[in-house]
This record gives structure tokens, sequence and C-alpha cells, in this order.
């Protein structure tokens, strides 16, 4: 309506001036209501050619839509392991902080594990001590070995010397008998380093790893029964939280409520604007935004990202081929708004739906060397335009709460 009134203000307003002071016609004599055609046949035609030509090039070069939403991202409430409910801490409805337990499964098993893994911590300790003792009782048996072969060989040396100086005073079967005998106490000596060897590597080595491997099983049952109680991840709101005590409740199952995160959907607006704009939509652009939750109000925003593909073309891969027929709406162009300033979409309620448009800006084009007059002066009626647009975005922002509230039925 308001590029209708524009273009009759250069089309049917001249042409009516023309009739009336030239060729002296009057409304209401000359020009009547079935005369108004015939006489004002030029300008009508005029300014309907020119309304078109001037909606197209606005909502080209000037996007506009209705298709924009704060949309903001939940986090559901679930445990990472099956259980039954034992206890609850908050209600169906309200503030959290970060940390703080939601709700609590029965963990007597998890406690149970938690226990088992200690005990093993326990009897590793005790086999270290036990360990301990049998080195020193290795180390004993080791010096009496080394001992007795000890005053063998002294016995033997001595008796090797008195067998020298007279063969009669000692039998020849004595010595052998004690050579023997020294023979066989080497042996008793290398098992006795062996036992201690063992026992000490039993001590560095192989009771540690056990103790090891028993602290990490602790470390996993405790990690297990923390996982009974369900914390928040992040600072927010808790919502249709319906869990009871005696619930069972399966990470596969739907969640047991929803966590609205601080701060969500304020960050920026996701717009869905028409195939046809994807040339003109770029990074960068201007918008403004007026918001069903916010009356009144135009919040300045730009253009931070353009979805470089459509999600109505998306399909998943199976045994039956895709016929494009299916898709029976077509798809937009998805187009991330942020605000313009700080705390644009402060007071706007997440979820919100608005209205957006976005502008045009052709001054790099306009004040390039290689702009022709012609260009230059065209490009600069296209940015001009954008008054138009923002100025019916400022009586769509009007007009919002009386559409709402009066006309749709409230």
């Amino acid at each position: 309506m308001l590029e209708l009134l524009l273009c009759s203000l250069l089309t049917i307003l001249p042409d009516y001036l023309y009739r009336r002071y030239v060729q002296g016609k009057r409304i209401g004599k000359e020009i009547t209501f079935y005369s108004v055609w015939f006489e004002l046949r030029w300008g009508i035609t005029a300014c309907l050619i020119l309304t078109v030509g001037l909606i197209t090039v606005i909502f080209y070069n000037h996007p506009s839509t209705t298709n924009v939403t704060l949309f903001f991202r939940t986090v559901p409430i679930l445990p990472e392991t099956n259980g039954r409910v034992a206890e609850i801490f908050v209600g169906n409805s309200g503030p959290i902080t970060k940390g703080a337990p939601i709700f609590r499964l029965d963990s007597s098993k998890q406690e149970a594990a938690v226990e088992a893994a200690r005990r093993k911590i326990v009897e590793v300790d005790a086999q270290m001590a036990v360990a301990r003792a049998d080195v020193t009782k290795a180390e004993g048996q080791l010096k009496e070995a080394e001992s007795a072969r000890q005053q063998t060989v002294d016995e033997l040396e001595a008796k090797q010397e008195l067998y020298k100086r007279n063969p009669g005073n000692v039998p020849f079967r004595e010595i052998e008998r004690l050579e023997v005998r020294a023979q066989g106490q080497l042996g008793a000596i290398a098992s006795a380093t062996a036992a201690k060897q063992a026992a000490d590597e039993r001590i560095a080595t192989l009771l540690p790893a056990e103790k090891a491997s028993a602290e990490a099983a602790l470390a996993q049952a405790q990690v297990e029964l923390d996982k009974t109680v369900v914390r928040a991840g992040v600072s927010g709101q808790v919502e249709q939280f319906a869990l009871r005590v005696g619930d069972v409740v399966n990470p596969l199952m739907r969640p047991a409520g929803v966590l609205i995160p601080e701060g969500a959907g304020q960050r920026m607006l996701q717009a869905g604007f028409g195939q046809i704009e994807a040339q003109i939509m770029k990074e960068g652009m201007i918008a403004e935004v007026t918001c069903v939750s916010k009356p009144f109000t135009i919040i300045p925003m730009v253009v931070t990202n353009v979805q470089d593909y459509i999600a109505a073309g998306q399909f998943r891969g199976g045994e039956q081929l895709i016929d494009p027929q299916q898709v029976t709406r077509p798809g937009t162009l998805l187009v991330y708004l942020e605000p313009l300033y700080k705390g644009g979409l402060d007071g706007v309620t997440p979820g919100s739906s608005c209205i957006a448009n976005a502008y045009s800006n052709n001054h790099d084009t306009i004040v390039a060397k290689d702009t022709g007059f012609l260009r230059g002066a065209m490009l600069h009626a296209v940015d001009a335009l954008a008054l138009v647009h923002a100025l019916i975005l400022r009586l769509q922002a009007l007009v919002l709460p009386f559409q709402t509230l009066v006309f749709s039925g409230h």
C-alpha cells in the first residue's frame, strides 16, 4: 500500500493536474467515478507498472521475512547409567547452579564395588609387608648358606694341608666328601640368592603393579558411584522435571526433564529468507527486526553468517530413491543475525517470533572507478529505497500488537 501511494504521487497526481489545469476538467463534472479510468488511464497504468517494479526492487534488494525465531538450545537431564531413583533435590521447575545435584540413583551396587576396591588395596599393602619379611628371611638363608660353605671350605683346606704333609693322617675319602659338600653348598647359595631376588622383585615390581591396578579399579568404581548423582552441567533453569522417587530411569529413554542454560537465546536470531535472495544476502549486511515479545521496538542487527545450503534438500541414504516431489514446501535460506550493539536482544523472550528486514549496501560498487554514472545513480536509488522498507517495518511494529491482540481472535 505504501508503495502504491508513493507511485501515485509520481503518476496519477501529475496526470490529474494536467487534466485539471491544462484541459480544465473537474472532479464531479468531466471526471466522475465512471470516467476516472478513461480520464486517468495513463497515470493509473503507469502507477501499477511502477508499483510492481518498485515492490520487486525493494523486496529483492532489501529482503524481508517473517520466519525469524530466537532459537535456543536446551540440555536434557539424563543419567549416564541405569538405576532406580533414590532421592530428588529439585522441584518441577526452578533455577539451579552449575554442579548442583538434581537427583540420585540407588548406589548400593556401586558402593559395594568401591568397598571391594578399597579392600583390595589393603590386601596388597598386607602382601607388601609379608614380602618384606620374605626378603629378610631370604637374606638370612643366604648368609646361612654362605657361612656353611665358608666353614666347609675352611675345613677342606685344613685337611688338604694335613694330607700334603702326611697322607696317612687324613683319609682321601674325607677330602672328597668335603669337596662334594662345598660344591653342593654353592647350589644352596644360588637358591638363596634367587629367593632373595624374587622377593626383591615382588616388592619392587609385582606388588606396586597390583596396587596400581587396585587403585585404578577404586577410581573406576568411584566414578561409577559418582554417576549415580546427576548434577547440572551449567547454571540455568530446570523445567518439566517430573521424576519421582522409585522411578526407573534409562539414558536411552526420554529425558527426566530439560535444563535451559543461562543466557540461552540471547546471542543471535535465525531467519529464513527466500531462495531468490541467495545472491543478495551477504555477511555484514545491516538488518532490523521487531519481535512479538518486545513490541514497538526496532532492534538493529547485522548478518554474521549465511548458510550456503538449504535444509529442505537434505536426505538420508536408504533403500528408496528420493523423489523431489516429496519436498512439498520450498526451503528457506538460513541467515544468522546478531545484535549490532551489546544488549540488543535484552527483553526479547527466547523462542520469540520476529519480523526482519535486511538492507543491501552498494557503496563499494558505487565508488569504484569502473562504475559508470548511470549504474551508480541506479545503485544509489536502490540503496535509497531501503528507507521505504524501513518505514514499512516500523509500521509493522506499530500494527503488530493490535494485529496479535485484536484481529487474530486473541
